[in-house]
């Protein structure tokens, strides 16, 4: 038999939802069939699978010790713990991340993530251990792909996790990109609107002016921040979330990012000696929320990159 106390990062789930994080082994047929047979109980108690557990309830669970993991999953600590912190308090992390490193695991496996890294920060700091968590570890709000840098929000709790995602659904969190652009883009400012495909087996966006049934609306809203003697720097507002996005439409207007191997020119890319694409998200606005939450510290703030080498060089170098 094995118990838990639910504690402030576990309350507020289904009890089934609960299960799935903090007893991963068990089958969800077994689970609900031990529901059903009362080897799991609440507080002593048969209880429903859809039942919100509160602050402080008990779980008992009389289930077989191989569906309990051995030890806590402590592979983060193989990984550095430096991270490139922006902003930080007791509900969130912002962190800057920089162009290389993937935010977390990929195909390939890759052990050293973003998430893995502020993982690892977390328990330094002794703000997070597995090991008293049942169910809960901080998570990436946000993503970006690995050669692209920029802000990432990671929630440090439960509460804050459900409040930033549903900002980030709603449109409450503003982000903007800062990107270099091959040639001068005629209007300074403009919303453009076209039709995304994404093709799955070799990860790239396919960009059409009229809808089809496999495509998805994608806008991007743009502003010419600068002109140097043939390129424009600019600053993006993603209506959209689609994948590659921002490289895809820029290049389908005819002015790839510098430095896209994947949408770009590789004989611009070599002309200016760049590998990686100049792209940055590199301001967050929490926007005004009518709606009192554990964040509402936050509204109103805006959160920015300072430093970014492609910006600071544009004129001399680009």
């Amino acid at each position: 038999m094995k118990s838990f106390t639910i504690k402030e990062n576990d309350k507020n789930q289904r009890l089934d939802k609960f299960l799935q994080k903090a007893v991963p082994r068990l089958p969800k047929t077994l689970m609900y069939k031990y529901i059903r047979l009362k080897r799991i109980k609440v507080n002593g108690k048969k209880s429903d699978i859809s039942y919100k557990l509160c602050l402080g309830d008990q779980l008992e669970l009389y289930i077989n010790d191989e569906f309990f993991e051995e030890s806590s999953n402590k592979d983060f600590l193989l990984v550095p713990s430096n991270i490139n912190v922006l902003y930080e308090d007791n509900n969130i992390l912002l962190v800057d991340k920089k162009a290389g490193l993937v935010v977390h695991e990929d195909n390939e496996n890759t052990i050293d993530t973003l998430i893995n890294r502020a993982l690892h920060y977390l328990y330094d700091k002794k703000e997070y251990n597995p090991d008293v968590e049942a169910s809960f570890v901080p998570a990436l709000c946000n993503r970006l792909d690995r050669n692209t840098s920029g802000i990432v929000i990671i929630a440090k709790n439960a509460e804050s996790l459900r409040v930033l995602n549903e900002k980030i659904k709603e449109r409450k969190i503003t982000k903007l990109y800062l990107c270099v652009v091959s040639g001068h883009l005629e209007k300074k400012q403009d919303t453009l609107t076209h039709y995304h495909f994404k093709n799955q087996a070799d990860n790239t966006v396919k960009v059409f002016d009229k809808p089809n049934k496999n495509t998805k609306t994608m806008i991007t809203a743009y502003k010419v921040l600068e002109y140097s003697k043939e390129n424009t720097l600019v600053e993006v507002d993603l209506k959209t979330g689609r994948t590659h996005q921002i490289r895809a439409h820029m290049a389908y207007i005819g002015h790839p990012l510098i430095g896209d191997g994947k949408y770009g020119s590789n004989k611009t890319n070599m002309k200016y000696g760049q590998k990686q694409q100049l792209l940055y998200s590199y301001k967050l606005k929490f926007e005004s929320d009518i709606n009192e939450t554990v964040l509402s510290y936050l509204d109103g703030k805006e959160f920015e990159v300072k430093q970014i080498w492609f910006r600071d060089e544009f004129k001399d170098k680009f």
